[in-house]
């Protein structure tokens, strides 16, 4: 599956968490809110769109993942819902926050 098709899909995260990362970037915590959970592949070199609860957007691109609770992969995703990403933000509108939301 490519970023394309997950892209067309339509997928939904909340940010649980977010913090930033040791060299650069953010590292955001993400549960899926609506959709069918993509494959993890897809989502590393995604952009998305991020949009604050006063309406704020940030465009990012997942460039890996964080290991905090384990390595990620697709049952995990799939049975939890839940994602920890780390992102570079590619435009002046974050820094993203908690209960933000992310298209994909």
């Amino acid at each position: 599956m490519s970023a394309e098709t997950t892209t067309s899909r339509s997928v939904t995260f909340r940010v649980l968490d977010a913090m930033d990362a040791p060299h650069s970037g953010r590292i955001l915590r993400l549960r899926l809110q609506a959709g069918e959970a993509p494959s993890i592949k897809s989502l590393k070199g995604a952009e998305a769109v991020a949009v604050s609860p006063t309406g704020d957007e940030c465009r990012v691109r997942i460039i890996g993942f964080a290991v905090f609770g384990g390595k990620p992969s697709n049952d995990r995703l799939a049975r939890t819902g839940r994602l920890d990403v780390h992102v570079e933000e590619l435009d002046g509108g974050g820094p993203i926050g908690l209960r933000w939301e992310m298209s994909i």
